[in-house]
């Protein structure tokens, strides 16, 4: 495990609310108790415990829904989860979240973003860098790439490199997307006309429309999720369309429940990657492989939520034997009560993983990143500058 955590690392599943620490959503849910607002008595014993069973995880994440309703909170909380990345050796991490509004606090979705990026400012124990980059390297000696990567090899000053992919919800209605689409649709409704034939389509494509607008802040990507057996598939196509056609980068929660036509419609799609990817058949492997689609690997949560029967049967150790792209996540360190050296740690006594092969597993990840090429770079730079410090 110390070797784990020494290790450079990428973590690109990763829920913000749910990577929460357990005393921060302690804090947080004893206040609503002193308010009124929950009965803090019945979810305190949840919180404290580690081993918490489907049902808790469960009855945790609606407290989690309950709590970051406020912008203090959603700042605090993502300043804390890069802090707790960071001082494990992650160097570059991808946060989604799925921006809520909240009238009687003045929450917009845009406020929401706002406090996350406010979050982001507020880390001082590291070098935070989530502006992209849109300068492309010319070698890996310039002063860019070694500036930095000097601050990441933990000689002068750690570095993490974080961007931010805002979440489609697929619970959410069109009422709750139009405000924020008419805010605004004056500065993509050209764009926007091409793709929405109906009222029910501007529901998924408020996200897209945000992250947008938040780009210069670090918002690279899309990603669909929430609860898998609502919705349908053609409901959430044109918003994903027309990200993609906006530059933007998509990543798809896939095959968690039992689906077939709809993993076979997101396959189709070419996402630049997927998520889980638990409940697929032996058509959806062969389309999965043919195509190379990354997959997002989150064993822990997989086996919490009894979406692979057991550690043994995970479909990680047939990716990984065909050399498929793939990358450790930890989906919800909070929830799940775990970390992303506890994933490469569960990956290497399991699967017989020793340090060379954990971290190529670890630097290969770098390929499927949403960040630019001068990002990649840099981290490709910092991987090679600890294989010599871990003698690898």
């Amino acid at each position: 495990m110390e070797w784990c955590v020494s290790m450079p690392k990428i973590e690109l599943h990763a829920h913000l609310n749910g990577s929460i620490r357990d005393n921060t959503l302690l804090d947080l849910a004893r206040a609503l108790g002193d308010k009124g607002v929950i009965d803090f008595s019945q979810v305190e014993h949840v919180i404290l415990k580690n081993d918490r069973s489907l049902s808790e995880v469960f009855k945790l994440f609606d407290l989690i829904h309950i709590v970051t309703t406020d912008h203090s909170s959603i700042t605090r909380i993502t300043k804390e989860v890069v802090e707790d990345f960071a001082s494990e050796n992650v160097v570059y991490l991808e946060l989604r979240t799925t921006p809520k509004k909240n009238d009687s606090l003045g929450m917009s979705k845009r406020s929401y973003v706002d406090a996350v990026v406010e979050g982001l400012r507020a880390v001082s124990s590291v070098d935070v860098a989530f502006i992209p980059s849109s300068e492309e390297p010319t070698n890996l000696s310039s002063p860019l790439l070694s500036d930095a990567s000097d601050k990441c090899n933990g000689n002068i000053r750690k570095k993490i490199f974080v961007r931010l992919l805002l979440s489609i919800d697929r619970r959410e209605t069109t009422e709750a997307a139009m405000e924020t689409v008419i805010f605004y649709a004056e500065v993509f409704w050209a764009k926007l006309s091409l793709f929405v034939t109906d009222l029910e389509r501007y529901t998924h494509l408020l996200q897209v429309m945000l992250a947008l607008e938040m780009r210069r802040f670090g918002v690279v990507g899309i990603d669909l999720s929430g609860n898998p057996a609502v919705g349908e598939w053609i409901t959430y196509l044109p918003a994903l369309i027309f990200a993609r056609q906006q530059g933007l980068y998509v990543t798809l929660h896939c095959g968690e429940v039992s689906n077939s036509k709809e993993i076979h419609n997101m396959l189709d799609f070419l996402p630049q990657r997927i998520g889980h990817a638990c409940f697929f058949e032996e058509e959806h492997w062969r389309r999965l492989k043919s195509s190379n689609i990354p997959v997002e690997i989150c064993l822990t949560s997989n086996i919490r939520t009894l979406s692979v029967p057991t550690i043994d049967a995970h479909h990680f150790v047939d990716l990984y034997n065909a050399r498929h792209p793939l990358v450790l996540c930890t989906d919800d360190s909070g929830v799940f009560s775990t970390s992303l050296s506890n994933e490469y740690n569960i990956a290497a006594s399991t699967f017989g993983l020793g340090q060379n092969e954990m971290f190529e597993l670890s630097k290969n990840s770098i390929e499927f990143i949403f960040g630019d090429n001068v990002v990649k770079e840099i981290l490709r730079k910092t991987f090679d500058s600890a294989a010599k410090s871990l003698e690898l």
